[in-house]
């Protein structure tokens, strides 16, 4: 076992980040509990280094019931080879991995949401631990992170899509442009900054993020998983990291860039009852438009609640279950953005 870590941070490293060849193990989190006194929780990790050249995080599990990140990065440990990598490749397939393991978005052991967690803290929760030791010590060696996310069991998105976080100057942004066409999925939102998501953590650290939202509903989709594993490989060749047969001759689409304007994108519950949307995935819609009613079974003389859009937009996201608390968001919307260098 690497005996090495960051100061302060419990986690141990089973795989050495620094010598070249393939390498696969666990991160170890010290977790003693009445079952397991000297019990330590598995965060599985590869590390794939040949050579000088870009160095990425691909990393999936960042919730635990967004399954498809999971399996992509599972196959690239599989699949890719050293011979074909011209830098480093470091792969997390269940980043919170007690999530992971328990199908939930957030973690059994402390409630945690680990893509709320960062910067982290080394001496906090268990989940705090995680996000500290991916933002100071993977993140602080990587030059991009790939970090595949998707609606989870609660939120279907339409399709493939990519979030990133608006650029500060033009150079950033021409990076970004380059990097997000690369990869190729059909949508690119931009937003604004969030301090506790791992995007900005990345780029604390000097790396460019590209975060992915690939379906969800709690279920996978085979031509969605392979379009996004196709994106991820044909990144990795545009930057120079991966060559060989894993690199596809093009990105899977040409991608349209789109923009989360904030609160007036989105629409939420403001009663508890089972809703019923009333609009579709990809569908354009107004301001002022009938978005969902709410019904309420239990007061059946009752009538139902209408909610309704506060923007333009097309629907880009929408809750799956059908019962619903004040606060659970019901739909995320996104607009055309004229965003090019």
């Amino acid at each position: 076992m690497n005996s090495n870590r960051i100061p302060d941070n419990s986690i141990r490293s089973e795989v050495d980040l620094d010598p070249h060849g393939k390498h696969v193990g666990y991160l170890r989190l010290p977790h003693s509990v009445h079952r397991s006194a000297y019990g330590w929780l598995p965060i599985p990790i590869a590390s794939i280094r040949n050579g000088a050249g870009p160095v990425v995080l691909v990393m999936a599990g960042n919730h635990g019931d967004e399954y498809e990140g999971q399996i992509l990065v599972s196959q690239m440990i599989r699949e890719v080879d050293a011979e074909h990598v011209t830098g480093q490749l470091i792969l997390l397939p269940a980043a919170n991995a007690p999530a992971a393991e328990a199908g939930s978005r957030t973690s059994p052991v402390d409630g945690g949401n680990l893509n709320r967690e960062f910067p982290g803290d080394p001496r906090g929760s268990p989940t705090q631990i995680i996000a500290h030791y991916i933002e100071h010590e993977l993140l602080a060696r990587a030059d991009f992170l790939v970090d595949l996310h998707s609606g989870g069991s609660s939120l279907l998105y339409h399709g493939n899509n990519m979030l990133a976080i608006d650029p500060r100057d033009n150079d950033e942004k021409h990076r970004l442009v380059r990097a997000l066409q690369a990869f190729g999925l059909p949508n690119a939102f931009l937003h604004a900054e969030n301090p506790v998501h791992a995007a900005t953590g990345a780029r604390r650290q000097g790396a460019l993020s590209i975060t992915a939202e690939l379906g969800g509903g709690g279920t996978v989709n085979a031509h969605l998983l392979n379009e996004a594993r196709q994106g991820v490989l044909h990144f990795l060749g545009h930057i120079g990291l991966l060559s060989g047969p894993l690199v596809p001759a093009t990105p899977p689409a040409t991608t349209r860039f789109m923009r989360v304007a904030g609160a007036r994108h989105y629409v939420y519950a403001y009663d508890n009852g089972i809703y019923e949307p009333l609009v579709e995935l990809g569908q354009r819609v107004s301001a002022g438009q009938l978005a969902a009613r709410i019904h309420f079974p239990d007061t059946p003389l009752k009538d139902p609640v209408t909610c309704h859009f506060a923007s333009d937009g097309e629907v880009v996201c929408k809750r799956v279950p059908a019962l619903v608390k004040r606060g659970d968001c019901l739909f995320h919307l996104a607009e055309e953005d004229n965003f090019s260098i």
